[in-house]
């Protein structure tokens, strides 16, 4: 059996072993594919391992050997499950692998909105300490989040784990899904809708997946029923914004900040109006991506191959 790895530099670029799979197939990894090579690339493969590059229908209907696909994520957008269950073929993800790394980063994305550790450490050692004449300064106010409200949007593994961070903060939380549960609610903690978590949330953080239903759902209107103080985390995924209202926004003082880990074209292009705006932090959708959650993926990837195998499934999307 033929197995590929489309695009294995993100997950793997080479402090991790790629054995577990291999032994199961003839395993090629290619480090990255680019959109003209990935039928060539797939070819008569069985078994297709992606995290990045995208499986559209024709991809589906050009490799006719190709049974079963592992999304090396958690999100699965990139791939036409429809075009592949028409095909015969089975998709699973990765739900679960980082749940702990993302809440974690959400975290050091927020607590840098509110502190801007970065910025004072490059300039006290361009030796704006030394040259001042006071014991201490800040460059930027900080905002302590004790008493404030947390709003969390997409109230699975990865909210859940942030909103917890959020209460040992001392933050009350607010929590939006398209399925609530309810039994999760405590004094500190109410399922609510969009439009009252935008309206009383100091943060808002973005933890849901990407649907038709919800693509751009952060935009001029969204943005209008917030406070003029709130921050806007992103570690999900970028299209949830319209990045121009974004960036409007924050120039013009209508949010106070945002901190975003993804965006809706990635790598971005260069004139990205998020990349200039004020107050906003961008990092290179990184969340993901410690070790300890990677080597989770890899051995998770594994089982879903040994699963689909044996004939039990798991992490099915189709």
């Amino acid at each position: 059996m033929n197995i590929v790895v489309l695009d294995g530099w993100t997950l793997n670029p080479g402090d991790l072993s790629w054995s577990g799979i291999e032994r199961h197939g003839d395993l090629i990894v290619y480090e990255r594919t680019a959109a003209d090579q990935i039928v060539e690339r797939i070819g008569d493969a069985a078994v297709v391992f992606t995290n990045k590059t995208p499986l559209a229908r024709s991809v589906f209907e050009r490799c006719p050997a190709l049974r079963f696909v592992c999304v090396l994520a958690t999100g699965y957008n990139i791939v036409d499950v429809a075009a592949a269950r028409d095909h015969g073929v089975t998709v699973c993800n990765i739900p679960t692998y980082g749940t702990a790394s993302v809440a974690q980063y959400a975290t050091a994305l927020l607590l840098e909105l509110c502190h801007h550790v970065g910025r004072h450490s490059d300039d006290a050692r361009a030796g704006g300490w030394a040259r001042s004449p006071d014991w201490c300064y800040w460059l930027t106010p900080s905002i302590e989040l004790s008493g404030k409200t947390l709003g969390v949007v997409g109230f699975g593994r990865i909210g859940q784990a942030f909103a917890r961070v959020g209460q040992a903060l001392g933050m009350s939380v607010l929590a939006f899904d398209a399925h609530p549960d309810r039994s999760l609610e405590s004094e500190t903690l109410r399922c609510v809708e969009l439009d009252r978590l935008y309206a009383e949330s100091d943060v808002i953080s973005l933890h849901c997946p990407l649907f038709d239903s919800n693509r751009g759902m952060i935009n001029s209107m969204a943005i209008a029923r917030m406070k003029r103080t709130a921050l806007l985390l992103n570690t999900s995924r970028g299209p949830l914004i319209v990045e121009q209202d974004l960036a409007d926004a924050l120039n013009a003082g209508r949010i106070a900040g945002a901190a975003l880990d993804v965006l809706c074209e990635e790598p971005p292009r260069p004139d990205n109006p998020l990349l200039t705006a004020r107050n906003c932090i961008v990092t290179p959708h990184m969340a993901w991506s410690t070790t300890e959650a990677r080597r989770r993926m890899m051995a998770i990837a594994e089982d879903n191959l040994v699963g689909y195998l044996a004939g039990r499934v798991v992490n099915a999307i189709s």
